[in-house]
């Protein structure tokens, strides 16, 4: 059975953190190192979605 594409690109990609080969326990990344160094990126809040705030009241 063939690979499903979210499974091929991980694996093209490599580690989200460092970009070493994918292990299966740790999916998607390398290593539980590089799964905790990314859990705390999350929590320290370094991972965020740029936004623009846009003024209510038009003038």
């Amino acid at each position: 059975m063939p690979p499903d594409k979210a499974t091929r690109s991980v694996k093209a990609k490599g580690c989200p953190v460092c970009g070493k080969p994918v292990v299966e326990a740790s999916k998607p990344f390398c290593s539980e190192r590089c799964r905790n160094v990314d859990l705390g990126r999350w929590l320290s809040g370094s991972y965020v979605i740029p936004a623009r705030e846009e003024d209510d009241d038009p003038e």
